[in-house]
């Protein structure tokens, strides 16, 4: 099975940084976003790897090469011109149509997830896709009170465990690129007329890691907490979903 990484963005939002290393190649706890994600992958099962590139493309080719000194076979989608996360995959076409689905991930989230989870859910039934779904983490503090109104406890920035969003992890069929923009994003366009159609599906992941890597404080706060996970990561098939 392949996996495709979305890795063509400019990463606005951590300029300067990105004004040299493209933003999957922005070092997080000493190493590249995109080396997490290729070494979840790999943990995996995962041995064939499609990076959709643009921006900065020669240096994300220069450090990968071929994936063979990681253990993996890569291959590029280039784009010319910016196409968006649904452009982005309907441009690696080409890549994957072979296959009877495969893995898709947004280039800047590092993540434990088990990603064969969702593979099992495409299996039961006849979806087109399948979305990793993750609980909300609160951009704020919470304060907890009693019925009387008295305060019992700070809770910093908690997981709210009544919302669910879209992870940026997802398995595909390839018929799913016939939904998808030849540029925009498929959150947009192409994942809401799979819903819309009963032809997508998700999986729900509970007490795994998750960090999307937005900007600096992201680098930051993601570099400590993985730190603290270096002696576990990565962690295999298991992580917990419903």
């Amino acid at each position: 099975m392949k996996a495709v990484i979305l890795a063509g963005g400019f990463g606005k939002r951590l300029r300067p940084y990105t004004e040299r290393v493209p933003k999957v190649m922005i070092e997080v706890a000493g190493k590249p976003i995109l080396f997490w994600q290729l070494e979840w992958l790999k943990a995996h099962g995962v041995r064939e790897v499609v990076l959709c590139v643009g921006y900065l493309r020669e240096y994300i080719m220069e450090h990968v090469g071929d994936g063979s000194s990681l253990g993996l076979k890569v291959q590029y989608a280039v784009e010319e011109k910016p196409l968006g996360t649904g452009g982005g995959l309907k441009n690696a076409r080409d890549l994957v149509e072979s296959e009877e689905f495969f893995l898709a991930m947004n280039g800047d989230v590092i993540t434990d997830l088990d990603p064969l989870k969702l593979v099992e859910k495409e299996r039961e039934n006849p979806y087109l896709g399948v979305l990793a779904l993750v609980q909300l983490p609160s951009p704020y503090g919470v304060v907890i009170t009693d019925s009387s109104g008295r305060v019992r406890e700070f809770v910093e920035k908690p997981l709210l465990p009544d919302y669910w969003i879209n992870a940026g992890v997802y398995c595909l069929r390839p018929e799913a690129l016939d939904y998808l923009p030849d540029r925009g994003d498929v959150e947009r366009v192409g994942f809401p007329e799979l819903a819309r159609e009963g032809k997508l599906a998700a999986v729900k992941y509970e007490g795994v890691y998750w960090r999307a890597i937005d900007t600096y404080k992201d680098v930051e706060t993601a570099s400590r907490e993985l730190e603290a996970r270096r002696s576990s990561w990565p962690r295999r098939a298991g992580a917990g979903s419903s």
